[in-house]
């Protein structure tokens, strides 16, 4: 989701207050509304992705600045690790911007948030064991729960399947993105990382805009705006600022509020009506997230 929480794996959780909590919740609030400003902007889906980055470099330079995060000076190892990120950021919100206009918002928040599944099956693969008891109910939440909500997409249109998919993808490609900054996070602030992930991901998100022939010139900036200051830099700001103060069962908590708006949003401004087959895929997949990130507990 494409926009799944960067901070997850920060420090353990000290104590919270209000404003951490509030944080919390503005923040998925904003990062829900994220697939709304796509549909409405006046480019392709991929282009308002290179909007969301481009615009986002000045402002993200800044806040590294001003929380003293450098933005120079890495291992040669540091700089390929970026770039090789910010080419699967980019893939990422190419396939999620993509994915947002073929199948339902609420769809698409949370298959963009697949990351935190894979991520564990990713981390079980590599340690060569079997899930315990709560690894595996994930697995098998987010499998029934997936397959309940592809298979009504189905039933709806074909193009919503495909939608589906693409935004699973974009949940792996945020993994490969993770996954390439394991170690180079060591040296990088979440702003600076911010920073380059924009730099590096701008030029192939328009590439790929052009390679499909998208409008990438906008009439309309305020969809644009919205998105590069919601995504971008007000929603990972907040969670940034709000995440380190908690344990993973409640970043997996938070992370149904995305959802539950995207539910309202589609309803309200695009008449997307949910069954109660949906609601219950819907439950089975963000139940699969929050466990994944209750397994995260170290």
């Amino acid at each position: 989701m494409s926009d799944a929480p960067q901070a997850a794996a920060a420090p353990r959780p000290v104590r919270w207050n209000w404003c951490h909590l509030a944080g919390l919740l503005l923040g998925n609030a904003v990062l829900a509304m994220g697939p709304w400003s796509v549909r409405l902007a006046d480019t392709g889906p991929v282009s308002a992705g290179f909007w969301r980055l481009a615009l986002a470099v000045p402002l993200l330079g800044l806040l590294a600045r001003a929380n003293r995060q450098k933005l120079s000076g890495f291992a040669a190892p540091v700089w390929l690790a970026m770039a090789g990120a910010g080419m699967f950021f980019a893939l990422d919100l190419a396939a999620w911007h993509l994915g947002i206009g073929a199948t339902r918002l609420a769809n698409a928040t949370l298959f963009g948030n697949t990351s935190s599944v894979i991520l564990m099956a990713w981390g079980l693969i590599a340690m060569r064991r079997l899930p315990h008891r709560g690894e595996a109910l994930a697995f098998v939440a987010a499998v029934a729960g997936a397959a309940i909500l592809m298979g009504r997409s189905l039933e709806i249109d074909a193009a919503s399947f495909h939608g589906d998919l693409l935004c699973v993808a974009a949940g792996l490609f945020y993994t490969f993105y993770l996954l390439l900054l394991q170690n180079a996070r060591t040296e990088l602030g979440n702003w600076s990382l911010l920073f380059w992930a924009s730099v590096s991901g701008a030029p192939v998100l328009l590439a790929v805009a052009m390679a499909l022939g998208e409008p990438v010139w906008p009439h309309n900036w305020w969809p644009l705006i919205a998105l590069m200051l919601g995504s971008q830099v007000m929603g990972q700001g907040l969670l940034i600022y709000s995440l380190r103060h908690f344990p993973p069962l409640i970043i997996g908590l938070s992370l149904l509020t995305q959802p539950a708006l995207a539910v309202l949003a589609g309803w309200y401004a695009f008449g997307e009506a949910l069954t109660l087959s949906d609601g219950l895929g819907m439950a089975l997949v963000a139940g699969a997230l929050v466990l994944a990130r209750a397994g995260g507990r170290g």
